[in-house]
Order: structure tokens, then sequence, then C-alpha cells
């Protein structure tokens, strides 16, 4: 494992991507003759010339770039820390610039380099199982900051890689930021952004029946995951507190109207804890849940996170829950585990220099 320190963008300084085309020309126009030129060539630099710095935008004019410097920072946050697994996965603390931390994450499968991204300073859901809700959450990100981190990841790949998958997993609840989301995705999938496929982002929540519906009717054609966790409302409700409020059967309803609307076949994420509820009955109940429904279950054996009193489950165990679950003609697979040896579960590194932090303010 390698954990570096960065350098950290000074906060206070608009970003290219906050201020947008129209302040960014404004802001432009008092030193520059063409405005609107030198905007989308600033955009450019940073979308997609992987510029951090405006020294490094080479066809500005220096004294352009020397009376924006101040003004203007290509992006306002930065990577505070990085850890590097031995299966290649970045996992990327990021400082923003009011100072608070998130988590990127980095992943390389075959031609696949998807990045994981946050929504969310912290969780405010309380998931029993998640080292992201354990410190409760601060604020939602703003479409740029969610934005920046897409470019933050990519800009750890080789010059001739490019990002090719998003998954909106990471700290927060996607759905409770539903409209800074799309807004960032609109510039990410765009062919002046990034060109990514919306056959290519996939966003998670733990079930916001009403949310799900509006991400349905926005048009965009991402794809759905539903994190289930249980075969009924009593288990989930321990596990997922919101679930009092919701309940299964509102969330499988707008699943299912999430699929009629979209034509995306929708995948519950569904955690597997040691004794809890990775059991032969469990998967039953869950397999009769979802019977003749069109979805998919993706398995994901639980990663430990020091603080919390759950355990991974068995191998055997596993295998037995996909074999109940395909009896029953429900597909499932079993999620690779990517970055065990850097605690890549989401949330761990930041809680990690949280907890350092505190530790110095004592000293």
């Amino acid at each position: 494992m390698t954990l570096m320190p960065l350098d950290i963008t000074a906060p206070g300084v608009p970003g290219v991507l906050e201020l947008g085309r129209e302040k960014l020309t404004a802001a432009i126009a008092g030193h520059d003759p063409h405005p609107s030129m030198r905007a989308r060539q600033i955009e450019r630099w940073v979308i997609h010339g992987r510029a951090t710095d405006l020294n490094a935008m080479s066809d500005l004019p220096a004294r352009l770039r020397n009376s924006l410097a101040g003004i203007v920072t290509p992006l306002t946050a930065s990577v505070a820390k990085r850890s590097v697994a031995t299966d290649g996965t970045h996992k990327l603390l990021v400082k923003l610039a009011d100072g608070q931390l998130i988590e990127t994450v980095l992943m390389f499968e075959e031609d696949r380099r998807t990045v994981c991204v946050s929504t969310q300073v912290g969780c405010g859901m309380g998931c029993a199982f998640c080292a992201s809700g354990l410190i409760g959450v601060a604020r939602n990100l703003t479409s740029h900051e969610i934005l920046e981190q897409l470019l933050l990841a990519r800009n750890e790949l080789l010059e001739d890689e490019k990002l090719t998958h998003v998954v909106v997993m990471g700290m927060g609840e996607p759905l409770a930021n539903l409209s800074n989301l799309l807004s960032a995705l609109a510039i990410a999938t765009s062919p002046q952004g990034l060109g990514l496929s919306a056959r290519h982002i996939t966003i998670s929540t733990v079930g916001l029946p009403s949310r799900m519906l509006e991400l349905a009717d926005s048009g965009r054609k991402y794809h759905l995951a539903v994190s289930l966790h249980a075969p009924d409302d009593a288990l989930r409700t321990q596990l997922i507190p919101t679930n009092e409020k919701t309940g299964i059967n509102a969330i499988l309803d707008a699943a299912m109207e999430f699929f009629r609307k979209t034509g995306r076949q929708v995948t519950f994420e569904y955690i597997l804890l040691g004794g809890v509820n990775d059991r032969a009955v469990d998967a039953e109940r869950l397999a009769r849940l979802l019977e003749g429904r069109k979805a998919h279950v993706n398995l994901i054996p639980f990663n430990p996170v020091d603080g919390l009193p759950w355990k991974r489950p068995d191998r055997d165990a596993v295998v037995v829950f996909r074999q109940a679950l395909e009896a029953r003609h429900v597909t499932a697979s079993v999620r690779k585990r990517k970055g065990a040896d850097i605690d890549a579960a989401c949330g761990q590194l930041r809680r990690q220099a949280i907890q350092d932090a505190a530790i110095a303010d004592k000293i």
C-alpha cells in the first residue's frame, strides 16, 4: 500500500466548473478581448486537458493566466491522500474547498476503468453496516464537486486511458441529492464533457420510492441499483432505519415502475452479513420476494469495518445463497472484492483521517 500526501487547492477561489460558461466568460472579460473563446479554451483544458493549474494552459496568453490567478482555479477539490491497492484500485481522499473530506475510488478490470463517486459529505441514512454513516451527514455535494471527482479519478489514468464506467455508490444517498447529481452527469455524458455513455452509469439508492420515480421520469437511461440487504421489513429496518417509513413493497413497486419507464433492469444489492442475513432461509425468502420480477441480485460479502460488529460470511454460505436464488430463476452474481488491502469500503479512509485529526488536536 502507498499513501501519499499531495498539494491542496487554496479554499475560497471559485473553480472553472463551479462558475460555468457564462460567469467564467464574465470573469475573463476585463482581462482579454476574446472572453468567450478563452472560456471555451479553459473549459477544454480542465475537462479534456487534465489541467490542474492555469500555467499548464499553454495556448492562453501568459498575461491572461497571470491576471486570472486568484480569480479562478481549474478545480476546487484536490487529492489529500491516495491509497493504491495491490489489485490496482486507487482510493482517493478528496479535500473540498471548505475543508470537508469525501472519498472517490478508481477501479480497474480488463478494459474497464470505473470510478465510484460520492454525492454527500458523510451519509444520513444510518445503515448499520456502513462506515460512511458512522459520523452522519454534513451536506450535499454541489454538481461541480461531483463532476470534479470524475476528473480527479480520470487524471489518475495514463494519458491514453479514459474512464469507461461510473457507479454512484460512494458516500451519501445519491437520490437525496438528485438534482445536483443529474446536473453533473449531464455534463459527464455530453460530447463536450467526458462523453460517457448513460448505459455505463449506475446510480445506487437505499430505496427512496418518490425519488426513484423522479429518476425514471428524468429521461436519462441510467442504471439503478437498490440496496435491499434483507428479505423482509423487520430485518431490513434493523439494518436500514429509513425502511420504517418506506417498506420493501413500496421500494419494489417503484423499482418495477423504473423498469417499465426506462427499460433498464434494476439490480438489487444485497450485502451478506455473516450469521445475520446470509442463511439458506434468508435466500429462500428473498427468492420468493423477487420471483417473477425483472431483477438481478448482486451479492456483496461484507468487508469488515473497525467499530462495527458484523463479520464476513463464510465462502460456502455465499455459494449456497446464490444457488438458492438461481434455483428460483432469480439471477445473481457475487461482487468481486476490490482494494481489500487499503480498506476500500466506502467511508473508512475519511473516518480514519478525521480520527487522526482529532488525536492530533489533543497532542
